[in-house]
């Protein structure tokens, strides 16, 4: 549900809109709902410093150039790695990597995987 929303959000430019515009499915999930919005309500609040992270991460490909759908899962699990304490960084990225291989190219995986594990685990020095 989030990543459908986000998904729309990008393509419209509508970052702005009330969330309930974009929770296409919620009374079907109602359960997911407050799970859905806490994602969206984070990625659109952390979206800048989401997408310095992953152009710094993804060397070579900058964040507008990305699949769209690419970049929103990448959001979504950036956002639970860095500021969603209560959600191991595995979690993320194995959800990522799930929601990759039902909707995203096969070459996605490996592309996404590489950028996530240098957001969980940033190289020191």
């Amino acid at each position: 549900m989030a990543l459908q929303a986000l998904y729309a959000m990008d393509l419209t430019n509508r970052w702005d809109a009330e969330l309930e515009d974009f929770l296409f499915d919620s009374e079907r999930y109602p359960d997911c709902l407050p799970f859905a919005a806490r994602l969206l309500t984070g990625v659109r609040a952390h979206r800048e410093a989401i997408d310095e992270t992953l152009q710094h991460q993804a060397r070579n490909w900058s964040v507008s150039r990305m699949n769209t759908l690419d970049r929103n899962i990448l959001r979504l699990a950036t956002f639970e790695i860095l500021w969603c304490e209560d959600i191991p960084a595995g979690v993320s990225i194995n959800e990522a990597l799930e929601l990759a291989r039902a909707y995203a190219a096969a070459e996605s995986r490996r592309f996404m995987n590489g950028i996530l594990d240098k957001v969980a685990n940033p190289p020191s020095g």
